[in-house]
């Protein structure tokens, strides 16, 4: 055969194998994480993160996280009481505000679910309306994703005012 029908030949058999092999390549794997607010309402003001996606063992991620006082009570304004790493429900968080969206890969998830087990076994009383809420818990995976906010804000019991504040620091972030 000449060379010239060799290498068509080549070419022909590398386009007619090259979907295959695209395939069967492993998905890139992509997990969303949504930053919420929900307002003075029904229910006591809220922040919290929606994760959704895809990690690259085919895992399907479907989960929201937040941190909140066990029991809502006036005891809250008066120091610490029992607190918790808590999923919103569908219906609540449908009813929230969504601020923003970032993707992340399989490390980053699994750094933000190591702080989530962080806050979960943090010792009790550990809900401090004023050192330690949902927004203090919410900034944390904030800043675990590589983004900016207030330290000195003076929002930590303003979870709309906050999320908007992290907006304004970080103009890349998509809402």
């Amino acid at each position: 055969m000449p060379k010239q029908y060799l290498a068509k030949l080549r070419l022909y058999i590398i386009a007619a194998l090259l979907p295959l092999f695209l395939a069967v390549m492993p998905a890139q794997a992509q997990v969303s994480v949504s930053f919420y607010s929900h307002e003075f309402g029904e229910n006591f003001p809220h922040a919290f993160f929606v994760m959704k996606g895809r990690l690259e063992s085919g895992e399907t991620v479907d989960t929201s996280f937040g941190f909140t006082a066990v029991n809502i009570s006036p005891g809250i304004l008066w120091g610490s009481v029992k607190g918790e790493v808590a999923t919103p429900k569908p219906k609540y968080i449908a009813n929230s505000n969504r601020h923003f969206t970032v993707t992340v890969d399989d490390n980053k998830y699994r750094q933000v679910m190591e702080l989530v087990t962080k806050w979960r076994n943090i010792p009790q009383k550990s809900y401090s309306l004023g050192k330690r809420n949902c927004v203090h818990f919410v900034s944390e995976v904030i800043a675990l994703l590589g983004y900016r906010f207030n330290r000195d804000t003076d929002f930590w019991k303003k979870p709309r005012s906050f999320m908007e504040e992290v907006l304004s620091l970080n103009p890349r972030l998509k809402q």
